[in-house]
């Protein structure tokens, strides 16, 4: 049976961010996902999950000026040290709170940049964040992001994220399988959880969801969740499948899809 985690980062917006975690547990969810814990202590947001009966399934290493516009430094040339230190920064917090799964954006890149040098800062970097979480026993993820959404993204296409979890080869470094960002890029959900859960030195290690095009409730749009959340389900996979969509109206008013799955 899937296990869904409310995202409280798009979820919950009536609330603030600390009073979300208590509206997701009145709703049934049993873990939690979001993007930045900054702002709030490691030991703050471990009482809020503790007094809740939440897990935190996973979060985000902080990925540079988000204010400035960027999203991720994990393939940036010049930015290695960047990287460690953001990687550091949220190994505390994810051993304060337990979490098993820690989320590295890639970064963007324009046209006139060199690819291939991305590309090998990129790995660089993935090999040494496995290396450092496997003595937690935390997973690393990378996610393809659309650039429909997202344009000037990095890693935009599952393969090639597969291929580069293969090529660094680190048994706990797995793809973030966001379907709403994979439809809108290429489509084919399908036959990509198939190919892609059980891959060797690879495979699908955490997966987000939302409608699409409009990224609301899975429920509305055009993918066929109902069925995915069984194939999902054939596949053996046992982790959480995280709720990452805006909702189109209330947060709780939307659930009616969540029902029959709890």
């Amino acid at each position: 049976m899937p296990r869904f985690a409310a995202n409280l980062t798009s979820m919950y917006n009536e609330y603030e961010f600390h009073e979300r975690f208590e509206a997701a547990a009145k709703d049934g969810f049993k873990a939690v996902e979001f993007l930045f814990p900054h702002g709030y202590t490691a030991n703050d947001l471990r009482d809020r999950l503790q007094s809740n009966g939440l897990t935190q399934v996973a979060f985000t290493a902080a990925s540079g000026d988000w204010a400035k516009g960027e999203r991720g430094v994990a393939s940036l040339p010049g930015h290695e040290d960047e990287f460690k230190r953001s990687l550091d920064a949220a190994l505390e917090y994810g051993t304060v709170l337990g979490t098993e799964k820690l989320h590295v954006m890639a970064g963007l890149i324009g046209p006139e940049q060199d690819r291939t040098r991305h590309r090998d800062v990129y790995l660089q970097n993935l090999s040494y964040g496995a290396q450092q979480l496997a003595a937690h026993g935390i997973t690393l993820l990378i996610e393809p992001i659309s650039t429909h959404h997202l344009p000037g993204f990095f890693l935009s296409r599952q393969e090639e994220a597969q291929a580069i979890c293969a090529e660094v080869g680190a048994e706990n470094l797995r793809v973030q399988f966001d379907l709403y960002h994979c439809q809108m890029a290429e489509g084919d959900l399908a036959n990509k959880l198939k190919r892609d859960m059980v891959r060797p030195h690879a495979g699908i290690g955490h997966i987000q969801i939302a409608g699409v095009p409009d990224r609301h409730e899975p429920d509305l749009g055009e993918v066929n969740y109902e069925y995915l959340f069984g194939l999902v389900d054939k596949l053996g996979y046992t982790g959480w499948i995280g709720c990452e969509y805006r909702p189109k109206a209330g947060t709780s008013d939307g659930l009616g899809w969540l029902k029959s799955w709890l």
